[in-house]
């Protein structure tokens, strides 16, 4: 699989960011053709303290094709238009390839 990583700084207004994002922004997303799954974390530490990030949100996809199909939709392109409005500033993205591995005891 392939996922889209968005990493976000603490924004000055959490309850303004967390409000935006559930009800506008995630909406778009799941809008998003060729998605296949989400992930909304927030960090509540670091194993040294603090954590660089506070929330990271994943979207995946079956394969690089399906991402970059999904990439080009006017669906995402709506999404990263609303992104711009309240978040530039705090998020990184990135793009990942995932492999599973169960553990055994």
């Amino acid at each position: 699989m392939v996922k889209l990583i968005a990493l976000y700084k603490k924004p000055a207004n959490v309850d303004a960011f967390e409000q935006h994002y559930a009800t506008l922004h995630i909406p778009l997303v799941e809008k998003i053709p060729g998605l296949r799954k989400t992930e909304w974390t927030r960090f509540i530490a670091a194993p040294t303290g603090e954590a660089p990030y506070y929330m990271m949100y994943e979207m995946y996809f079956d394969n690089m094709a399906a991402y970059q199909a999904a990439l080009k939709s006017p669906e995402n392109l709506a999404a990263g238009q609303d992104l711009l409005t309240f978040a530039k500033d705090l998020v990184t993205m990135m793009v990942a390839e995932t492999y599973e591995d169960e553990v055994r005891r």
